[in-house]
């Protein structure tokens, strides 16, 4: 296994015969050159939780992804999962959301990023950070589909959900372990379900629109059958850790714009301090500390820096 740069620790696999993932991504990157196409496959299908999604799944479109996003004038983004043991939001999902949502208002799009109350103080310092010229909304979970159908009135032209949980065919919903957590969850469903366009980032399975990958997920993933979110989306995202997606739409969005919309380390730093100052915790430990899915922060942004190299030869290019 290739080792990082600069005296780097991950150790990288691929999983299954093709990385999908990162094969379209590089299909639609442009001409980088093989050297950096099997380092943005690497980035791409690293699965360092083993949850098993990161197989075989069908081919997104990116290039039609990316046209949508430049042609959306309003987008809603949906993000927060919650961690059973805190009763509090966690650090994947907000952070990637802030940064999708960075690249579009960037690109003078209206954005707002809806969670729910487990996960709004999160959501907010992310976005005060990241994104500033974003609206943070709070769908209560007692008058859920009220707030959800005044959120579509509004208008949407794109909705995209980002580490987002979402309902099983059982109608409950679930966390990797399989447990119900329907008491930390104001239903958010409607919102994807109704959207004229749709997006979906998902790492494990059980998050909103990772129903396009429905039976992969019940083949592939612990507990697939029981937590299998039911709806899908029109273009499905999967990767180790759902907040690297917002990396890559930022990538992507600089690929298309010729603006560079990619953070540096610092401003990656201080973002997931301030999503951990609002009281996030990583989602497999349940501790308040930087870090996302188990992984260090360091983990993360060599991650990040490997996709910023990756990028960079493209991006002077243009």
């Amino acid at each position: 296994m290739p080792a990082l740069p600069n005296g780097g620790k991950i150790r990288w696999k691929r999983l299954g015969d093709q990385a999908f993932l990162a094969d379209l991504f590089l299909r639609n990157m442009g001409d980088i050159g093989m050297e950096k196409s099997e380092e943005l496959a690497q980035i791409l299908t690293w699965d360092p939780g083993e949850r098993g999604l990161l197989g075989k799944l069908p081919l997104a479109d990116l290039d039609a992804m990316v046209d949508e996003m430049i042609d959306a004038q309003k987008v809603m983004i949906l993000t927060g999962f919650p961690v059973a043991a805190a009763e509090v939001g966690e650090t994947d999902g907000p952070v990637g959301a802030a940064h999708i949502a960075h690249g579009l208002t960037q690109l003078g799009k209206e954005v707002t990023v809806v969670t729910d109350r487990w996960s709004l103080p999160l959501v907010e310092a992310a976005c005060r950070h990241r994104a500033p010229g974003a609206s943070c909304r709070c769908v209560e979970q007692e008058r859920a589909r009220e707030d959800c159908e005044k959120l579509l009135s509004e208008k949407p032209d794109l909705v995209i959900a980002i580490e987002r949980p979402g309902k099983g065919e059982d109608g409950h919903y679930h966390n990797m372990r399989g447990q119900v957590i329907d008491h930390l969850v104001a239903d958010t469903d409607l919102l994807l379900e109704k959207a004229p366009r749709s997006i979906a980032i998902g790492d494990g399975g059980n998050e909103l629109g990772m129903g396009t990958f429905s039976r992969q997920i019940r083949e592939r993933v612990p507990h697939g059958e029981k937590i299998c979110a039911k709806v899908g989306a029109d273009h499905a995202l999967a990767s180790g850790v759902s907040n690297w997606w917002g990396w890559g739409v930022e990538a992507l969005l600089s690929r298309r714009t010729g603006r560079w919309l990619l953070p540096d380390d610092e401003q990656e730093k201080q973002l997931l301090s301030q999503v951990v100052e609002a009281g996030g915790v990583d989602g497999v430990t349940g501790k308040r500390q930087s870090s996302v899915d188990g992984l260090s922060l360091d983990e993360n942004l060599q991650v990040l820096r490997r996709l910023r190299q990756a990028i960079q030869p493209v991006q002077a290019a243009l």
